[in-house]
């Protein structure tokens, strides 16, 4: 694949190949994510961060990873702050960003939106999140955690046992991410989740098309038996028609650490996209595994940033001239 002045938009543009690359240049993010140095090579350059769907940590990752290559950023979050709310089409919205950015991050709330947005702009656009639909950045930094969490634990990446649960209908996360750990082999998936939140078929038909091994089912003891990964999702109660149908599913499926300690090997990975829900009527993954060392929610928010600035080094065509750009960090920092 070629990056340079591409869209990212979809998992169906990534083979294996690309998302080795992408990885291989995460990995060289590394001295400016820990701060160890600082890098200008985006310096001058210019990110509309457009997020018409709330975010926390999408949006400000991107924005941090821009910030982070020296680059600028401007952003409109919120519907009703842009002209969208004046009717404008996101067609007339990406031509007229196409002139003032070099590059746009956008989530928004309806599925194939950032692609229809894209089909109007001049600049490239990197898929933020597009309703229930896909989460590409997402998956590839789910995919280089569970690398590095592997590595961390001294086990290859060969013959993967992943477990998924939760909302797996509409969470675009495990959507992205299934598909894209696809283009690797022999995946063992598990998807535990109740019937009417099941994985859909559009997806489980990617994971029969590369042959890797599927088990479907509701029970959480079941499915967390074997794995060397647990991916946790939420109930997405913003997909659902009413909150009362939400509430029927909120708190189905709990990991704590005494779940943990009695049903996963003592190495398991947990992993959550984020934000988990910590209210005490859903609380799908318990605060008391704070200090479980396996955690790695956290982790995986900080190698987003890793992930996204490789993203932008590479639709923009600087990742070969990074050293070029660096310097000394001039300022106090506790960064690891």
């Amino acid at each position: 694949m070629v990056f340079q002045g591409q869209h990212i938009l979809s998992i169906d543009q990534l083979d294996r190949e690309a998302v080795e690359r992408i990885l291989q240049v995460a990995d060289l993010m590394h001295p400016y994510v820990a701060r160890e140095k600082s890098c200008r090579v985006l310096d001058g350059a210019v990110l509309a961060n457009m997020f018409f769907e709330p975010s926390t940590r999408t949006r400000i990752s991107f924005g941090t990873a821009f910030n982070l290559l020296g680059g600028h950023v401007r952003e409109t979050v919120g519907m009703s702050t842009s002209s969208l709310a004046k009717g404008e089409s996101l067609y007339d919205t990406a031509q007229v960003l196409s002139t003032y950015a070099d590059v746009v991050a956008m989530r928004h709330p309806q599925a194939g939106s950032v692609a229809e947005f894209a089909a109007g702009s001049k600049i490239p656009v990197i898929n933020g999140g597009d309703g229930p639909n896909e989460h590409p950045t997402q998956a590839l930094l789910d995919i280089y955690t569970i690398f590095n969490e592997l590595n961390r634990i001294q086990k290859g990446t060969e013959n993967l046992r992943i477990a998924m649960m939760g909302d797996l209908k509409n969470g675009r996360t495990v959507h992205s991410l299934t598909q894209l750990l696809c283009v690797f082999p022999n995946i063992d998936f598990t998807f535990v989740a109740p019937n009417a939140l099941a994985m859909p078929d559009k997806v489980l038909a990617v994971c029969d098309k590369h042959n890797h091994r599927v088990t479907i089912t509701e029970s959480l003891e079941d499915g967390l038996q074997g794995q060397d990964v647990v991916y946790q999702t939420r109930i997405q109660e913003e997909r659902f028609e009413t909150q009362r149908e939400a509430d029927l599913y909120r708190g189905k499926y709990r990991l704590n650490q005494s779940l943990y300690e009695k049903l996963c090997d003592p190495n398991t990975i947990i992993m959550h996209p984020l934000p988990r829900d910590s209210r005490p009527e859903a609380n799908e993954l318990s605060n008391d595994m704070n200090d479980n060392p396996n955690l790695a929610i956290f982790r995986q928010a900080y190698f987003g940033v890793k992930v996204r600035m490789a993203l932008f080094a590479l639709v923009l065509g600087v990742e070969d001239k990074l050293s070029q750009y660096e310097a000394p960090v001039s300022w106090h920092s506790n960064k690891l």
